[in-house]
């Protein structure tokens, strides 16, 4: 049976309390300090991951730090947290070490934490920009966007899972405005899709004049703070959020019953898989970062796969045919931790309808 570790960490202090109950009542800077104290820990032990072909077992390893102190803490000080939890890996056995959430963000991307173990280290980014671009296709499909004339939105496009996900979807659609910080970043993507494509994207850094222009909008950036508010979006716009923490307001899905707001990479893993911890999602549902470590495990590649902040298509590629061989596939559509039925869908597109007749009266 081949073996693997996956790191993650709390998005906030609240999060804590999904495993410390304690903490729910202590104050949030009080509770982020005194977890940060502790060492990096095995949190679970996975089992029943098994596909057609192959079988595995795995642990969850905790980064005891929120996203915000591993965005603000000393690069070196994160990274030596990282570097432990790979170690406690290497003891338990695991063949290779998956980094989730900002903890394949901060320093370069992994490269660092693979320098400095024994075993391969992979982000799981290529097989998020799979499931995220097979998100936004069906998404796009079923609130009836034809994606070769929608208006295509990538907020956070020069990061490494915006990037190649940019890359990708120009291939298929015919208009797309580019949204990050990085002025010199967006040119130079926007020139290489014109010379790859031959599409000629719109650069943009103010990104709420952009999704106000939106059908399609997908956004992947590293920030803190949610950044699409109600006011942002047209209706009947389809946005898929691969961000964590997320991107889109919990406002949106308060005041906004005629937008589609999706999660990306979110995946159903084959067997009777038991992650042994509750991160909000329903039984036998993994995000594809984990998953991606979960597939190169079963398929016994014991290889860095993905790592840095460069991403290859061919890669991409490579992932989705291997995570279809093992049996994951997209879990349907969630949003703000629950699933979204197709009659929801229906509804959304009937409002959209009823509001564009009532702007002709």
């Amino acid at each position: 049976m081949q073996r693997f570790a996956f790191m993650l960490h709390p998005s906030h202090a609240e999060d804590v309390a999904l495993k410390y109950k304690i903490t729910r009542l202590m104050p949030e800077m009080m509770v982020e300090r005194a977890f940060a104290l502790l060492p990096s820990m095995k949190m679970s032990h996975i089992t029943g991951l098994r596909s057609p072909h192959a079988e595995a077992e795995g642990w969850f390893i905790v980064c005891p730090l929120t996203a915000k102190m591993i965005m603000s803490l000393p690069v070196p000080y994160v990274l030596n947290k990282i570097i432990q939890g790979g170690r406690i890996a290497e003891k338990l056995g695991a063949g290779i070490f998956g980094l989730g959430a900002f903890t394949k963000i901060v320093g370069d991307a992994g490269v660092t934490v693979a320098k400095n173990l024994n075993i391969p280290v992979t982000t799981g980014n290529s097989y998020t920009v799979a499931t995220a671009i097979e998100s936004v296709r069906e998404a796009a499909r079923m609130m009836g966007h034809d994606l070769k004339k929608a208006g295509v939105v990538i907020l956070g496009a020069t990061g490494s899972i915006g990037r190649v996900c940019a890359l990708i979807l120009a291939r298929e659609v015919s208009s797309m405005t580019l949204v990050a910080r990085n002025e010199r970043k967006l040119e130079d993507l926007a020139a290489k899709i014109l010379f790859d494509t031959g599409l000629a994207v719109k650069v943009v850094s103010d990104s709420k004049k952009a999704l106000r222009s939106g059908d399609v909008i997908l956004t992947v950036t590293s920030a803190l703070d949610t950044l699409i508010e109600p006011e942002d979006l047209r209706p009947g716009a389809v946005i898929c959020d691969v961000s964590r923490p997320r991107d889109v307001s919990q406002r949106v899905a308060e005041a906004r019953n005629d937008v589609l707001v999706i999660e990306g990479g979110v995946v159903e893993v084959p067997g009777d898989v038991n992650f042994g911890l509750n991160f909000g999602f329903p039984p036998k549902t993994a995000y594809a970062c984990m998953a991606e470590t979960m597939i190169l495990a079963l398929e016994n590649r014991f290889e860095s796969f993905t790592l840095g902040r460069e991403l290859h298509i061919e890669k991409v590629e490579e992932i989705a045919a291997l995570a279809k061989k093992h049996g994951f596939k997209v879990s349907g559509f969630r949003s703000f931790g629950r699933a979204v039925p197709l009659q929801e869908i229906e509804m959304i597109k009937l409002r959209v309808k009823r509001e564009a007749n009532t702007g002709k009266n």
